[in-house]
């Protein structure tokens, strides 16, 4: 989404790891304690895959991290630093496959995007971090608040419209939410606005009539632009862990996920939950958010989350 520089990045690079500290130390304290006393093992790299498994990697990512780990260290006595080095690039190899970027200043315009996911995942929050990221590069924005079924939510939009200078269109609690996308989206092109971002209401996947709801806001927009929604992120949140694995297959169906964005990762000791998300979508990665802060969301990388996971600077 940003393409920090400098002490920019190195801002975001250090609130990474600060956020993840509590993964990390989940992560280390017994995998280091294990690894640095003795000769690495059958019986060791074992107890790596049970480790791995319970700090949420699940039981196929664990068995190839573990195996990647003992191709490069089996037999060998290794240095604390040295067991976090190989954990991090086996993490990173299982993940990078899946990252991918979001960045809706490339293409259509005005170029939709459609945040989607459970209530309390972060999905209206992470919106207004978008908006407020997109118009300090200067983008046009729209933001159309199509959660109409709890003032809350636009209300908060309405907050992070006003402190990003971004529009946000919104009508009465219990509105019709496809027509206001509709009408969002008339407006965004009329006014050859760059980016409508669209906020919808919070469902769980095993609600049909939400569901259905959801596919109604994505064929309304095709009348419009046939190719709209452009991008569709799902909004995961690392709290509840391998529960979020159970999102992602009803999403996708119904509204044809692009992209998928994980937050509130300083907020849980099982971060790792983010590789069996990653191994199990269709979509990749494109999003993480560590902190409350438009600059607390950044693109997805691979290789900084590994080491931030591990406890390694980058």
């Amino acid at each position: 989404m940003t393409d920090p520089q400098g002490s920019e990045k190195r801002g975001w690079l250090r609130r990474l790891s600060n956020g993840l500290t509590r993964s990390s130390k989940e992560m280390t304290e017994q995998v280091v304690s294990v690894f640095t006393k003795s000769r690495l093992d059958q019986d060791a790299l074992d107890r790596l895959e049970d480790l791995l498994i319970e700090a949420d990697l699940g039981p196929q990512a664990a068995q190839r991290v573990a195996q990647a780990f003992g191709a490069a260290r089996f037999g060998r006595e290794a240095t604390e630093v040295e067991v976090k080095e190989s954990l991090a690039e086996a993490i990173a190899a299982e993940l990078t496959p899946h990252q991918g970027r979001f960045d809706p200043m490339i293409g259509n315009k005005p170029f939709v995007v459609l945040f989607v996911g459970v209530n309390g995942a972060g999905k209206t929050t992470t919106l207004g971090k978008v908006a407020a990221n997109l118009k300090a590069r200067g983008a046009s924005v729209l933001v159309a608040a199509c959660d109409t079924f709890r003032a809350a939510a636009i209300e908060q939009l309405q907050v992070w419209g006003d402190r990003a200078g971004v529009p946000v269109i919104a009508k009465v609690l219990g509105a019709d939410s496809a027509g206001l996308a509709y009408e969002a989206l008339a407006r965004a092109q009329a006014e050859g606005a760059d980016v409508l971002l669209i906020d919808t209401a919070g469902r769980l996947q095993n609600k049909t009539a939400l569901m259905d709801e959801l596919a109604k806001i994505v064929r309304v927009l095709k009348k419009l632009d046939p190719d709209a929604p452009h991008e569709t992120l799902l909004v995961l949140d690392a709290t509840v862990g391998r529960n979020a694995l159970s999102q992602l297959e009803a999403f996708d169906r119904t509204a044809k996920v692009t992209g998928v964005v994980m937050t509130k990762l300083d907020g849980t000791a099982r971060g790792g939950v983010l590789i069996p998300v990653a191994g199990a979508a269709t979509a990749p990665i494109k999003l993480i958010g560590v902190g409350e802060s438009a600059a607390d969301l950044q693109d997805f990388d691979a290789r900084a989350f590994s080491r931030s996971l591990m406890g390694l600077d980058q």
